[in-house]
């Protein structure tokens, strides 16, 4: 086996496995086909890199010269508008590499850093053919970033335009499509050659059999070998990772199939199995296509419109309007309240930009921007409202390539999905059937039989129409989702749904209805002192915050210095010369303590206490009808910042007085969060997004809850429209329902196996029976999911 892996690289490049030329170049007794190759060994060994080629025998692709002008990337306004996010420090860019192939691609693009210390991390994305490059750009430019790559064998493909996942997307959907031609083509002209053998024709073509079967055979190599590799090679990998996937079934019957084709054609000893081989690989891939396609759809359709905020607001004519993010257009003017996330790269005009970019860098202090510097999406800004200008389309922005890359994915316990369950133990079940038919009737002295069961049963029970059901069904579900306006990260989410026994509700900004609730003010106060609580509200996005702006219903007319926020207390700045502080009475610190039954808002000017708001809450509608469908199946609980002033009316609501808590930090939410998940709950929280991060990102599952505003948080794992609230029992409802769909999908691909193995532990299948059952199977699987699905949604008052 040596001899012959030492007599192959003796004959090809040691680099990248082209045929050797008569007189190959030498480095380091390694024959080499060009300089390009002999150029990239070179840097690699220099470098200590060698290990490169330890993980594939021949892993890099042919170096042949070429002509490749990079200075265009020394242009700034050409590497702005390639670059995903950018500071005083470092850059950040995404790159598209159609050269990467392999693990050992993966292995030296990752450390790229060891090549040039200017790149301070890289990140490969295998199936999208991307990287993902942190690196010091007053040390390292971008052409000379692209240089580095180019030097190594991997050039990026480059584009002003936002290409990277259509390109990749053309690329794939070319590559399969065309297997997808070649099966298709050889499968039905195996069909039409296996007619006689199908009705029992065969004794009139004598003449031709011997013909029809070289000539099927013949359609079988390039079905094999070009259409159906990829289950080959997954499944190798997978093997030398200790792992059975579904691909080690396919790519088993696959083989066996093939081997025993080739032997009965040999022989004249039968027909073979060409068309039932053709027909598997054919359908297959056509079902990848129709994953590939949904998957695609559900990242393009639904990436930012589902993790970003519902609405952003503008300025126009000096007045606040709301609008659909996906709305928002490159040159509008944006306003962004403290402890809001900036959603699309823009310039900032006006205030004071103290941005966290933690969610972007990692790294948690702020950076200050002046006038007229880039704000990148993902930042939130800490200090006070700004106002920018928009100059990338949010489709564009870093955030929205971060959160369909899934960045912000938490470390959580994870419920295991079924689909993953049941696909573990898949492989050993059909092995275990395949091997105990063929010792069965290896006992019983008929070796022919054995072989013909063992295959038989490798053939028929083909789990595509199991893979296919859980991606179909839960689809369907997130369309239907979307079309209610509540928007998952993922399709796991839903099982997650499906699973939760213990809900956590946020009170204000979340329970509470922002349109029907009131204000009233006791105490003294001017008509040009309410401006000023009124611009100095304008600053938080705390949902209390801005009910108090939307009933003062005063246009903006001072800016606030020295704006300051403690989150679930209150706010403080200067206007005009004058201090201003609003808040509960602990912070204020000179208001005075009272009993008062309701929400209050007290308010101290220049040292000077005027009196306070009353907020007069109201619940959204549907309330008290959600709490009873949610309380026959589940715990609740009420964790609220605010005083206990709403406990009585909330009785009624919540009548387990005990699992209402208030005046709780964000961290006594976290922690109450977890006390509950170590009792073994599995815990959904429902939050505003701002105040509860730490809690929706410690729960199991975390869903924001937001009405028209910048109002979301990477630690949720969804977002629920406040239009949609009511709705909850019924989603909830869904998901469980889809789970029951999926259950159901998989007993029926298990009805379409017993039934083929009926006959295939006999070794009575046929080449007629296996045509019949393969695509009626996973076409039923497909049609039952879909309509299934949608049928449940009808229930659920849902479409």
């Amino acid at each position: 086996m040596l001899q012959t892996k030492e007599l192959q690289l003796d004959t090809i490049c040691f680099h990248c496995g082209e045929a050797l030329p008569a007189s190959p170049l030498l480095k380091d007794d390694r024959k080499f086909c060009c300089i390009g190759c002999v150029g990239v060994y070179s840097i690699l060994h220099e470098h200590n890199l060698s290990d490169y080629y330890i993980y594939n025998d021949v892993p890099g692709q042919t170096q042949k010269p070429r002509a490749l002008n990079l200075d265009y990337l020394n242009e700034p306004e050409i590497a702005a508008g390639l670059v995903d996010y950018q500071d005083d420090q470092i850059t950040i860019i995404t790159l598209y590499i159609p050269a990467i192939h392999c693990s050992s691609c993966i292995w030296l693009l990752e450390s790229l850093h060891k090549i040039n210390p200017a790149i301070t991390q890289s990140r490969v994305d295998f199936l999208k053919k991307q990287v993902y490059i942190t690196f010091k750009y007053q040390e390292l430019s971008l052409k000379a970033l692209a240089e580095t790559l180019l030097n190594i064998g991997y050039e990026p493909l480059i584009s002003l335009q936002d290409v990277l996942k259509e390109q990749q997307k053309q690329s794939t959907d070319r590559s399969l499509i065309t297997k997808i031609a070649v099966a298709g083509f050889c499968f039905g002209n195996t069909m039409l050659l296996y007619f006689p053998e199908y009705f029992g024709l065969s004794s009139f073509e004598q003449d031709l059999k011997t013909f029809f079967g070289w000539l099927n055979l013949a359609f079988a190599f390039p079905v094999v070998f070009y259409s159906g590799r990829d289950y080959f090679s997954s499944a190798w990998l997978n093997l030398k990772k200790g792992v059975l996937n579904l691909d080690f079934p396919l790519a088993l019957g696959i083989a066996v199939m093939f081997i025993r084709s080739i032997v009965e054609v040999v022989t004249n000893s039968g027909p073979g199995w060409v068309d039932t081989l053709c027909g598997l690989i054919f359908f297959l891939l056509v079902g990848k296509w129709m994953q590939q396609r949904t998957y695609h759809h559900l990242s393009f359709e639904r990436d930012y419109r589902s993790y970003f905020p519902v609405a952003v607001t503008i300025l126009e004519d000096g007045r606040e309007r709301p609008i659909p993010l996906d709305q928002l257009k490159k040159g509008q003017r944006m306003l962004i309240r403290s402890n809001e996330i900036v959603p699309a790269d823009a310039i900032l005009l006006k205030g004071n930009a103290n941005v966290d970019f933690s969610f972007v860098t990692g790294e948690s202090k702020p950076v200050h921007k002046v006038l007229g510097e880039i704000v990148y999406a993902g930042g939130r800004q800490l200090d006070g409202a700004i106002e920018l200008e928009v100059v990338k389309a949010v489709s564009q922005s870093h955030l929205t390539k971060l959160w369909n890359n899934e960045t912000f994915s938490m470390e959580k316990n994870t419920i295991m999905t079924f689909s993953a369950t049941a696909s573990k133990y898949f492989s050993i079940m059909l092995l275990t059937v395949a091997l105990g038919s063929a010792l069965f009737w290896m006992f019983h002295a008929d070796p022919t039989r054995a072989i013909a069961s063992f295959s038989a049963v490798l053939i028929i029970a083909c789990p595509c129409a199991l893979a296919l059901a859980s991606p179909f069904t839960l689809a369907a579900v997130l369309s239907i989702f979307d079309k209610n306006k509540f928007y998952l990260k993922n399709t796991a989410v839903i099982e997650q749904l499906a699973r939760i026994d213990t809900f956590v509700f946020d009170k204000t900004g979340t329970i509470s209805n922002p349109d029907g609730a009131g204000f009233s003010f006791q105490g003294n106060i001017s008509q040009e002192q309410l401006q000023w609580v009124s611009d100095l509200s304008r600053n938080s996005g705390h949902p209390l915050s801005r009910t108090l702006v939307k009933w003062l219903d005063l246009p903006e007319q001072h800016t606030v210095n020295n704006y300051r926020e403690m989150v679930g207390r209150g706010l403080s700045g200067s206007i005009l010369d004058h201090e201003l502080k609003i808040g509960n009475a602990a912070f204020t610190e000179i208001a005075p303590e009272k009993s008062i039954t309701g929400t209050t808002v007290h308010v101290v000017i220049d040292n000077q206490y005027l009196g306070y708001f009353l907020f007069r809450q109201q619940w959204r509608d549907g309330l008290k009808a959600l709490t009873i469908s949610l309380r026959k199946g589940a715990n609740l609980h009420l964790l609220s910042g605010d005083q206990d002033h709403d406990r009585m009316d909330l009785l009624t609501i919540f009548p387990e007085g005990n699992q209402m808590h208030f005046k709780q930090s964000p961290q006594q939410k976290l922690e109450y969060i977890k006390a509950l998940q170590e009792k073994g709950h599995k815990v959904l929280m429902f939050g505003d997004g701002l105040n509860d991060a730490g809690a929706l990102k410690q729960s199991d599952l975390g869903v924001a809850v937001t009405d028209n505003i910048n109002n979301f948080s990477p630690g949720c794992e969804a977002i629920l429209d406040g239009a949609s609230f009511s709705k909850i029992p019924a989603f909830i409802q869904q998901a469980k329902d889809a789970v029951k769909v999926i259950h159901m999908s998989f007993a029926i691909s298990l009805v379409y196996n017993i039934v083929g193995l009926s006959f295939a532990v006999q070794g009575l299948l046929s080449p007629l029976i296996a045509a019949i059952l393969m695509p009626a199977s996973t076409a039923t699987i497909i049609l039952f999911t879909s309509i299934t699905a949608r049928l449940y949604a009808r229930k659920n008052d849902l479409l």
